[in-house]
């Protein structure tokens, strides 16, 4: 899990760089937090417009899509959160595979989930058939 957070780290800390260098070059000389500003500002816009399309498309099939979408997103961040806040206060132990097992925990829930919502359903249109 370390060394997956440190390639990370190193990658963002290359664009950083980078973007500094650039600002600098451009002749704008941006401090850090102005960098921060413009590019999470730029970032989160152009996710917010492909999230948007995305889930305009699936609305038209099924909310559950997005709904799950949006679970899956907010687990990500709370299995994250929990692994990186056991390797700061020491309680636990930080790893990769505890993200990937919680997560696998939620996929299969959510299989089981789907499964009884369509067998309920199926139930349903069987019975009136029946009657």
């Amino acid at each position: 899990m370390i060394s997956v957070l440190k390639l990370l780290t190193s990658i963002v800390n290359y664009f950083h760089d980078k973007l500094i260098l650039l600002s600098k070059f451009m002749g704008l000389n941006f401090n850090d937090k102005q960098l921060h500003f413009l590019v999470i500002g730029l970032i989160g816009i152009v996710l917010f417009v492909i999230v948007h399309k995305l889930f305009e498309y699936l609305i038209r099939y099924s909310l559950t899509a997005i709904s799950f979408i949006y679970t899956f997103t907010v687990l990500v961040v709370f299995v994250f959160a929990i692994e990186i806040g056991q390797k700061v206060t020491g309680r636990g132990n930080m790893e990769f595979q505890d993200i990937v097992e919680g997560l696998w925990g939620f996929l299969v829930a959510f299989a089981i989930y789907i499964g009884l919502v369509f067998s309920v359903h199926l139930l349903k249109r069987w019975s009136r058939r029946l009657r």
